[in-house]
């Protein structure tokens, strides 16, 4: 059955005065992926970032709405957002690993959080290299510059990173976008695998990838959420015209 890890209801979103997102409400169900497709500008990077508050650091920027991560509003006075963003971890657009050995990227999160109290730190680098399909590439180079790294690596230590902080979220926004084709293959195999253990929400300006890789997929346009749904039914048969024009590519 179907289950709902997050729900945005009636969400905007302005920075200072200019509106971004109007009257987004959808679910992220659990477990699952779920793309968030659109033109550049529609605002869907700025709703992955809201799902984290993320947002919070851009002066002017304010939200109205509520998102429920649980049932609970993280956009209620009094949240803790430093554990939000341990609870909804983010990997970024272009890989971007700490000037450090490709362990101490991973041990970073852990130690800052007080997670190896619980667990030695060892056991946390290799469960979450192993959860990012890196450890077998890596195991004999842990103390090695991650910069050193090829892209695809670095993204998937990235990953890494964030699964260490122990998340029940992650919010990829374009992770693909700087790698080749063959990281790009790597890193979606890592996504479809960890949706077990995941709940995961993915931007992405490349259609074939959504269709590949997500359950489900909601289209923004211009602030707008257009369509939400299971991706085999908006991709085949979509309810809006401009579901259909967009993924067609005669529009956007």
């Amino acid at each position: 059955m179907d289950r709902d890890k997050i729900s945005i209801e009636h969400l905007n979103f302005y920075y200072g005065s200019h509106q971004v997102l109007k009257d987004v409400t959808m679910p992220v169900r659990e477990h699952a992926i779920t793309a968030l497709i659109g033109p550049s500008g529609c605002g869907k990077s700025t709703l992955l970032r809201c799902l984290n508050r993320m947002n919070d650091t851009i002066a002017g920027a304010r939200a109205e709405g509520a998102v429920l991560l649980d049932g609970e509003n993280i956009y209620a006075p009094g949240t803790d957002v430093v554990r939000l963003r341990k609870r909804v971890g983010m990997v970024f657009q272009r890989p971007n690993p700490f000037p450090q050995s490709v362990y101490d990227n991973v041990a970073f999160g852990p130690r800052v959080l007080g997670l190896d109290r619980e667990t030695p730190l060892d056991e946390i680098v290799e469960e979450s290299l192993t959860g990012a399909f890196l450890w077998d590439e890596v195991k004999d180079e842990l103390h090695r510059s991650a910069l050193a790294l090829s892209p695809g690596q670095q993204q998937r230590l990235c990953l890494a990173r964030v699964l260490a902080t122990q998340p029940e979220v992650v919010l990829m926004d374009e992770p693909a976008s700087a790698l080749d084709p063959i990281a790009t293959q790597s890193l979606e195999q890592v996504m479809v695998r960890v949706k077990e253990r995941y709940t995961i929400v993915i931007v992405t300006h490349n259609m074939q990838q959504a269709a590949r890789v997500s359950d489900w997929t909601a289209l923004m346009w211009i602030g707008d959420l257009v369509e939400y749904g299971p991706t085999e039914r908006v991709f085949t048969n979509p309810r809006s015209q401009r579901t259909n024009d967009y993924v067609t590519g005669r529009m956007g």
